[in-house]
């Protein structure tokens, strides 16, 4: 027996996901696909579905999807454990895939039960990282592989929308995101931003609000907006304190850091430790925030030209993070390298800015990498459309060439 999946519009291959879950189909490990909410975590699951389905003689696949009505009576670990065997195929191997899976209590218990059986094979989806994380390290123990799902890359982007690498896509690019249904709809900000208003809301009120009984809801609107204006720039628990401090409100250091480490953890935003090149260490304050995705950022405040730069930094940040890279912000004594980039035991540093034009910007950029006391590879990356120049070694890339072509390798 094999249950058919849900109709959907279609689905464009994601390849850079697929080379990280083709590997484990079949193995006998719990397979979490996770990420913020609407960033292709279902078609994930559906474009695992349909190669399973290719390459196997009728297999039996078990869907399913905590945010449709028709699974609501699986509230537990015990309901989802008898559902999935009333369905089994006993002497077979058995695909189950759970979308949304810390919907159901306890769910770790039910991925224990399955990861015991070979005969099962199991896939799901989740959009909360502590809660994934930290109770499939306790109960799995190692017995789960996690994949962690970005919004669209520029290249998928141009794929998706099915669109040329051009200075206007470019653009639509870093002004609505990437998050996957906008291919439904029309891309203008009227259209684009109405609806990431509404992913806004659900990740801030059913991921964050909901998940943690924030009491201070207006407080946590306000902190969401604050590092969205702050993307690339150095913050602190204490410094947002200090400034609501300002406003006439007191909110404490302890409170500030648990509603960012809540907008971590739905995805929403990332937090980039320092990282003393020097001293080879991570330093404990002054971090970095940036965006999953920008268009949601536009969507709250509005897009402005002059935060282009800001914009680049983020871009960059995402599509490293998308290529397995654990980033961090480098200081060497007084300069600050913008990403300590490392995959695999080979360091990179990148640098980004808008413009190479002015003299002064562009001595100062090569020169902070250039002060690094090692041979690692170094790379500037810039807006400026036509590049060609290495300095001492400093590779030159344009941003739309970085976003397409700098990664795989």
């Amino acid at each position: 027996m094999s249950l058919s999946i849900p109709k959907t519009p279609r689905i464009t291959n994601r390849p850079v996901y697929e080379k990280k879950i083709l590997p484990y189909i079949g193995k006998n490990l719990i397979k979490v696909f996770v990420g913020q909410r609407r960033v292709g975590k279902s078609y994930l699951l559906f474009q695992t579905i349909q190669f399973i389905q290719k390459e196997f003689d009728q297999p039996n696949i078990i869907y399913i999807n905590k945010e449709d009505v028709d699974f609501e009576h699986i509230r537990d670990y015990r309901q989802l454990v008898d559902y999935a065997e009333a369905q089994k195929e006993k002497g077979a191997m058995n695909y189950l895939f759970i979308d949304e899976v810390q919907d159901i209590e306890h769910f770790e218990k039910g991925l224990r039960h399955f990861q015991t059986d070979i005969q099962w094979d199991v896939y799901c989806t989740g959009s909360n990282a502590r809660m994934l994380s930290g109770d499939l390290a306790t109960f799995l123990s190692g017995r789960y592989i996690e994949i962690k799902i970005y919004s669209l890359s520029y290249s998928e982007f141009l794929l998706f929308h099915q669109k040329e690498n051009d200075p206007e896509n470019f653009l639509k690019y870093s002004k609505y995101g990437g998050l996957p249904y906008l291919i439904n709809l029309e891309l203008t900000d009227r259209v684009v931003f109405d609806y990431l208003k509404n992913i806004y809301a659900a990740i801030l009120f059913k991921d964050v609000t909901a998940r943690y009984d924030v009491r201070n809801v207006a407080f946590l609107e306000r902190l969401s907006l604050y590092v969205a204006d702050n993307i690339g720039n150095i913050v602190s628990a204490k410094k947002i304190s200090e400034y609501i401090k300002s406003q006439n409100q007191r909110i404490s250091v302890n409170i500030v850091l648990d509603y960012l480490q809540y907008l971590c953890d739905a995805f929403f935003i990332f937090k980039v430790p320092r990282n003393d090149i020097k001293g080879k260490r991570i330093l404990e304050v002054g971090e970095k925030y940036y965006m999953e995705d920008l268009g949601i950022r536009h969507a709250l405040r509005n897009y402005r030209e002059n935060d282009i730069a800001q914009l680049f930094e983020n871009l960059v940040y995402v599509h490293l993070r998308i290529w397995d890279y654990e980033v961090t912000v480098g200081k060497l004594y007084d300069r600050e390298i913008d990403f300590v980039c490392d995959r695999n035991g080979v360091r990179l540093y990148i640098q980004v800015c808008l413009s190479l034009a002015d003299e002064h910007i562009r001595k100062r950029e090569y020169r902070n990498l250039e002060a690094i006391p090692d041979n690692h590879r170094k790379v500037v990356v810039t807006g400026d459309e036509y590049v060609t120049e290495n300095v001492k070694g400093i590779e030159t890339w344009n941003i739309r060439r970085f976003l397409v072509e700098f990664g795989e390798s």
